[in-house]
């Protein structure tokens, strides 16, 4: 499964710490008496995420800053929330509010991104929900740093991205890029459909292009100077022990066959027709894949085949370029 992009937002709650396990599972669907603060509300849903196991990864990475989040959003409150109001009484509909989603944490398993609607990528708000994968690629960073130094941003005028799902990175491609057009491919009419919601959203209908194409079936020959891609890659014995949280997310964003390369294999053998004379291929890849992805990159012909880590230190993209 695909790890955080950046670091998970952490909230600072003057030293709240949630209960490590528990005997007992208490009732979720509603706030016990006592409990009248947010503080007390967010420490509360964080022992209960801790007891009932869930599993985290879609934003955040532990059990208070997932709490803290849900109820930041319930309540229509800005993540940079002064010290103070942690210790606002909450009144008994924004407690019930609160109790509700919780309860849909727990009872369902619903990453949190498809409780709110909204994630961030390359700092930017994007809507999800069941249709697309959330979004967590540490393409990001590369995307925010336009791709230096292999690529020169002002030289940069056709972008293509395979598979884009919420179309996080063509958008993220189009403010690193603002020169450039950008190709959105995806297999899923209704994974276009929320791309084009987000499109419009940041007012890039002129610029960002969505394309119903399977990899590159169906998308016009041209030449590109960045493909840049987030495919499906879990492999199968992976996609067999995925927890509930990742479940919810569609299966054909994150399978891809027996060793997780299917869809990259299908990748390196039309990327070169694909690609501008120097352009630059990116993909994502699972952690323990960096070598094979090397040698499709190398064996499709492409030169300065090399890999980056993400913040945790593992081998999550590789890059090469058609030769000039």
């Amino acid at each position: 499964m695909r790890e955080a992009s950046r670091r998970p937002k952490r909230y600072h709650l003057n030293g709240l710490c949630p209960a490590e396990g528990g005997s007992t599972l208490e009732p979720t669907d509603r706030a016990p008496e006592g409990l009248e603060t947010l503080r007390d509300l967010v420490r509360y849903a964080a022992s209960r995420f801790n007891e009932a196991g869930l599993v985290f990864g879609h934003g955040t990475d532990n059990a208070v800053d997932e709490a803290a989040a849900l109820a930041l959003h319930t309540l229509h409150l800005p993540a940079e929330l002064p010290d103070l109001y942690w210790g606002a009484r909450l009144t008994r509909g924004e407690r019930e509010a609160f109790m509700a989603v919780v309860h849909r944490r727990i009872e369902e398993r619903l990453p949190l991104p498809y409780l709110t609607h909204e994630t961030h990528f390359a700092g930017l708000p994007i809507y999800v929900d069941r249709r697309v994968l959330v979004p967590r690629s540490p393409l990001a960073e590369w995307i925010e740093r336009g791709f230096a130094p292999w690529l020169d941003p002002d030289q940069v005028s056709d972008v293509l991205e395979l598979g884009t799902g919420s179309g996080c990175i063509a958008i993220a491609c189009a403010y690193a890029f603002p020169g450039a057009r950008v190709d959105a491919t995806d297999t899923d009419p209704e994974a276009l459909e929320v791309a084009a919601y987000n499109v419009e959203r940041h007012g890039l209908e002129d610029r960002v292009a969505l394309v119903q194409a399977d990899v590159f079936d169906g998308l016009p020959e041209r030449g590109y100077q960045l493909i840049v891609s987030n495919p499906p890659y879990v492999d199968a014995a992976a996609m067999a022990e995925l927890p509930p949280e990742y479940r919810h997310e569609p299966r054909s964003a994150l399978a891809a066959g027996e060793d997780g390369l299917a869809v990259v294999r299908r990748i390196l053998r039309g990327a070169p027709r694909y690609l501008a004379p120097g352009g630059l291929l990116a993909v994502e890849h699972g952690a323990a894949q960096g070598e094979a992805v090397r040698g499709l990159l190398a064996a499709a012909g492409l030169e300065g085949v090399g890999t980056r880590t993400d913040l945790a230190g593992l081998e999550r993209i590789t890059h090469g370029r058609r030769p000039a």
